[in-house]
């Protein structure tokens, strides 16, 4: 996400396709001795590993298997849901927060991750309504008023900026509510009032996003040498930061420091060679100073990464609609999605474990099989239900 902000932008209108998914009480095959709480629960444990390893494909496999044997488990059903809004899932990603709310209400961590998906998804009315709830059953909370902040920083910058003043007087010391009220002074073009907010809130903890923030607002203005000190601060404080590189880069180009920029985008490619604004950057860079071949290749490779990234995206979007289809028994129709996902990325692992499950709710044992070998031959954590 962009980590100049907590909410990201608004995920693109792929993600609409993904509605309720995964909350129905479908199994996979049938031949595992233990009982579906079990199997849920196995996993689950699997899935918080793989997440913990980054192997975000293999954990939202399993986080489908888990949901479908236990609709009913508030943690599979949140974990389930910060995995699909991974990738951009975000009507499916609600639904299964609604479903963890519904397992167990008074859990903070689920309400708020709904509240902050309707915010994503363009569902702002009802993410301000469900926090004002919450603020009004407990008005002195300071981390109830920030929710609500952080879900009108949407709609009425006014409010917001009022609210996470207020969370300031309660707890004067809450760093992050004073960077997100950087954040929205920031959009509603009061620089020099976020300037002071972000200043305020590195001096409570100089987290690596203030001090980004506060970089590319210095960038804005033009004053470069600033920026530069800021975004330094933000790599010195996390290093692994790619967006901060990137950005470095983008000023040091500003400044004519061509060696310095690509050194810092080289970094940021290194760190993330799936980004493609690090290259679209580089290869800018390279061009202005001479490389017109590195920068052909550096372009080419943007294009490429930016195409990839939306074709998985929506591979995993029709993922999502198939295994909604399965788990409400229509195995048939969940097949056809798995096809389309595959056939826009054919090397999505999940789409082809996913597919394995669907055919074997068929009776088609060879072609389970084979999806499933294909999905543990791209990534080999993917083990087939009761292997």
């Amino acid at each position: 996400m962009n980590r100049e902000s907590l909410i990201p932008d608004r995920a693109s209108g792929i993600g609409a396709l993904a509605v309720v998914c995964v909350l129905g009480a479908g199994t996979v095959s049938g031949s595992a001795p233990q009982d579906p709480g079990a199997r849920a629960k196995e996993a689950y444990a699997r899935a918080q590993t793989f997440e913990t390893e980054g192997n975000h494909p293999a954990a939202l496999a399993l986080l489908w298997e888990a949901a479908g044997l236990a609709p009913a488990d508030p943690d599979i059903q949140d974990r389930l849901g910060e995995a699909l809004e991974r990738i951009g899932a975000l009507d499916a990603a609600i639904e299964a927060y609604r479903a963890a709310l519904a397992g167990r209400p008074d859990v903070p961590k689920a309400s708020n991750h709904l509240i902050l998906a309707l915010v994503k998804a363009g569902k702002g009315p009802e993410a301000v309504a469900r926090a004002q709830t919450l603020v009004a059953a407990a008005p002195t909370d300071p981390e109830r008023v920030f929710t609500l902040g952080l879900a009108q920083s949407e709609q009425d910058f006014t409010a917001a900026i009022d609210t996470f003043r207020r969370v300031l007087q309660l707890a004067p010391r809450h760093a992050l509510a004073r960077y997100n009220l950087a954040l929205v002074l920031k959009r509603a073009d009061r620089q020099a009032e976020a300037i002071d907010e972000l200043q305020r809130a590195i001096a409570i903890e100089p987290r690596a996003e203030a001090q980004y923030t506060l970089g590319v607002i210095y960038w804005q203005q033009g004053d470069l040498d600033r920026a530069v000190t800021a975004l330094g601060a933000a790599i010195a404080a996390e290093p692994q930061y790619a967006d901060a590189h990137v950005t470095l880069g983008a000023v040091l180009k500003g400044k004519r420091d061509w060696d310095g920029a690509v050194a810092s985008l080289r970094k940021a490619t290194a760190l993330r060679p799936d980004l493609p604004a690090a290259r679209y950057t580089l290869a800018q860079v390279l061009e202005l100073k001479g490389d017109a071949r590195g920068a052909r290749a550096e372009r080419a490779e943007a294009d490429r990464l930016r195409e990839r990234g939306e074709r998985e995206q929506e591979a995993g979007v029709w993922t999502a609609v198939g295994t909604q289809k399965l788990d409400a028994g229509d195995a048939a129709g969940a097949v056809d999605c798995f096809r389309r996902a595959t056939a826009i990325v054919e090397t999505y692992a999940p789409a082809h474990y996913q597919m394995g499950r669907a055919l074997l709710r068929l009776g088609r044992r060879d072609a389970s099989d084979a999806a499933f070998s294909r999905a543990r031959q791209l990534n080999p954590s993917l083990v087939p239900p009761g292997g």
